[in-house]
Formats: C-alpha cells, sequence, structure tokens
C-alpha cells in the first residue's frame, strides 16, 4: 500500500524521501524520483509530514520511537500521518507521547484495497487534532478520494475497526452464497450479475466474487493480516462491553485458514471454509 501511496504524493508534486525496511522496495520509488533514507529518522529530517504504513502496532511504535525513529529526526511541529491499521488504544498513547516531544500523529487508515491505492481513490478515517489534520490533507489527498475526520486521535483507527468488522461478515457469506450458488449448479455469471444490481450488492461481490467462484486467491489483501485487524476489533469490542459474534466465527475460520497454510491469500479465500463444509458433513 506505501508505494503506490509514494507514487501519488510524487505525481502530486510533492518533495518524498522514502525508507523501507526492505531496503530493495526503495528502488522503484527512487527511480521515479524520490529520494532514498538509510532509517526513519533521516527519512523524517526536514519534513513536514512523515507518512508511515506499516503491518501492526508493534511495527509503528518501532518505526516512531525505536533507535533511529522517526521522533530522532522530525523537527517540533512536524506531524506523523499513520496510515497503517493498528490498535486505536496505541494510537491515542502514542498522539500523547509525541506531544510531549513537541510532535502531531494523525491516524489515517484507508480503505479500497490494493486497487483504490493504484488509483488514488482510497476512503481514508482521520483521527487527530484539527490543526494536525489540517498539515496532513494535501498528503492524504494525493491517494484519497473521501477524506473524513472522526475526532481525536484513536478516532480514525477505531472507524477502520468498525470497517473491518463490517467486511469481515461480508467476506465470508459472500463465500457461503457462492458455495450454495455452485452447489445448486446456478449459472453463476448470470447470478452474479443479477446479484450486483440488488440488495446483496457490495465492492466485496463486485472486486472479489471472481476469487471465490475460481477458487483463486491472489492479494489484495492477506488473510493474515485481516485477522490481526478483525483482532484489533475485537480487544477493543471487548473493552467496550460490545459482543461481535460474528466477527468472532471470522477470526476463528481466519486462524483456520492460516494454519493450513492460506495466510498470504486474499481475504476472500474465506470461500475455501464454505466450499468444504458439505464434505464434512
Amino acid at each position: 500500500m506505501g508505494a503506490p501511496m509514494a507514487r501519488h504524493l510524487l505525481a502530486a508534486g510533492h518533495e518524498v524521501t522514502v525508507h523501507n525496511r526492505t531496503r530493495e522496495r526503495e528502488l522503484p520509488l527512487a527511480e521515479a524520483g524520490a529520494v532514498r533514507a538509510a532509517s526513519p529518522a533521516e527519512a523524517a529530517a526536514n519534513a513536514e509530514a512523515v507518512l508511515t504504513c506499516v503491518s501492526d502496532t508493534p511495527d509503528l511504535e518501532q518505526v516512531l520511537l525505536g533507535p533511529g525513529g522517526v521522533v530522532e529526526g522530525l523537527r517540533r511541529g512536524g506531524v506523523v500521518v499513520d496510515c497503517s491499521t493498528v490498535s486505536p488504544s496505541a494510537t491515542a498513547e502514542l498522539a500523547a507521547r509525541l506531544e510531549e516531544r513537541g510532535l502531531g500523529l494523525v491516524d489515517a487508515p484507508v480503505s479500497g484495497g490494493s486497487e483504490g491505492a493504484e488509483k488514488g481513490t482510497l476512503t481514508i478515517f482521520v483521527g487527530g487534532r484539527p490543526e494536525h489534520v489540517e498539515v496532513a490533507r494535501p498528503v492524504l489527498e494525493a491517494f484519497g478520494s473521501r477524506i473524513t475526520h472522526l475526532g481525536p486521535s484513536g478516532s480514525g483507527q477505531m472507524a477502520k475497526a468498525v470497517n473491518q468488522v463490517m467486511i469481515a461478515g461480508t467476506y465470508a457469506t459472500v463465500g457461503e452464497g457462492i458455495a450454495l450458488a455452485q452447489a445448486a449448479g446456478l449459472p453463476l455469471a448470470e447470478l452474479l450479475e443479477a446479484l450486483s444490481a440488488g440488495a446483496a450488492g457490495s465492492w466485496v461481490l463486485s472486486n472479489r466474487a471472481s476469487n471465490m467462484v475460481n477458487d483463486s486467491y491472489p492479494l489484495g489483501f492477506k488473510v493474515s493480516l485481516h485477522r490481526k485487524d478483525v483482532a484489533i476489533a475485537l480487544d477493543e469490542a471487548r473493552r467496550l462491553g460490545v459482543h461481535l459474534a460474528v466477527s468472532d466465527l471470522v477470526l476463528e475460520e481466519e486462524d483456520e485458514l492460516i494454519i493450513e497454510g492460506f495466510g498470504d491469500e486474499d481475504v476472500s479465500a474465506l470461500a475455501r471454509i464454505a466450499k468444504r463444509r458439505p464434505d464434512r458433513a
């Protein structure tokens, strides 16, 4: 996700310095005009805003606060714009720690998949102080088509948790519907076209149903990463006293897929579970 974001920033005329912990991934961006940095601190030096996009909460903490981290290079008044999907509670704590150093943190997780990142049409959920959000906005506008400020630090991450809860059930039930249709022998191309025009229409149906029909699950968005996101949402739900029964079930199914070696497939691989159920009966 971070690479197409950086490309859109370059195309929008921003001066971009890049660092990736897997250093060779910087090379295509350098060829497109970005400057390479040896560490997050070096990337943050002299920057007005630093964009981060990592896999999980510990990764974000390391990139920001670890040795050679962003806080060592970013000048006072600078803003970190985090497009990762991480813990809302941890985000609020990180914002407080950065504020002690005179830095801002805007949580800006995204939705729209790899397609949205490539097209620059991501939906972005934003949390943070209004003055920090205004610094972040020109960065986010380079790759986002809908940017919604939802409240203080952590609000964007909480909104992303809601998003992941909703799509968890959608992926699972679209997979179940396709398994039922295949078992019944319905003409799938015609059926999917009809479903897309009715109340069952969704992004998942339009963009991932073909994966489920063909039983082939290229990325996309990894099962293992979605599993991480659902776990974050369930942690927050328990903290708030909310029971999410469907998300609990999806988490179990994704654990099953990961154990079986499908964790690097697209999350539409949840259809594997539905398709095998008749064989278990």
